[in-house]
């Protein structure tokens, strides 16, 4: 089970990620808005967990852009913010849970507990184009039946455009959705890794699906 933690206090941080850690979860921590931003578009999580006054981007900003790209994952809010109007905003912005500090370590451990029975308790996510499948819960891709192993970046790359399919999705929709924000456009590591998925996803497979639209990027579909 990994979880982000997006923290500005580096001690509450350390505090928790030791805490959450010695009961099994994988942790990996950001002190900004930006940055947690960044990891989640970067790499694959279980549970989120944000505080609200962050730097450079705040909890509520930061959850609404998880949940424009993600509508499964749990998220937790942890915050001093306490008030009922407060609580209101974290919900609407797309929070699971509101945690407010100062917290029960205990508390937060039986809430990532009930966050992590909700995920075992929804039905099977796949999404699928053609013989082409993705397990949003595994983590795992098959094509007619067959696995494909694919590095965490082209996983990423892959997931977002089958939730994007038959879209055609620039490379700078990639950049922003896949890579940081902080990307160099002008790179060719973009199209290196469409090249890669292309040949892991449709060679030796009937329909191709990978299809560049010259000029304007990439989209899955099946013609």
């Amino acid at each position: 089970m990994k979880i982000l933690l997006v923290e500005d206090e580096e001690r509450l941080a350390s505090f928790i990620r030791k805490g959450i850690s010695a009961e099994g979860y994988e942790v990996e921590v950001a002190h900004d808005g930006r940055t947690g931003l960044s990891l989640f578009r970067r790499d694959i999580y279980d549970i989120i967990i944000l505080d609200v006054n962050l730097p450079h981007m705040n909890g509520f900003d930061l959850c609404r852009h998880i949940r424009s790209e993600n509508e499964a994952v749990p998220v937790l809010m942890l915050t001093a913010l306490d008030s009922m109007a407060d609580k209101s905003d974290g919900f609407n912005a797309g929070a699971d849970d509101y945690l407010a500090k100062p917290f029960e370590f205990q508390e937060l451990l039986l809430r990532l507990r009930a966050l992590t029975r909700r995920i075992g308790s929804r039905p099977k996510q796949v999404l699928q184009l053609a013989d082409l499948e993705l397990n949003l819960d595994s983590k795992t891709v098959t094509r007619a039946g067959k696995r494909i192993d694919l590095t965490t970046r082209e996983y990423a790359l892959v997931e977002y455009m089958m939730l994007n399919k038959g879209k055609v999705i620039s490379r700078v929709d990639i950049s922003e959705r896949v890579w940081s924000l902080n990307f160099d456009n002008n790179s060719n590591v973009i199209d290196v890794y469409v090249s890669y998925l292309r040949k892991k996803i449709d060679k030796g497979f009937s329909p191709k699906l990978l299809h560049t639209i010259v000029g304007m990027g990439y989209v899955l579909r099946e013609d």
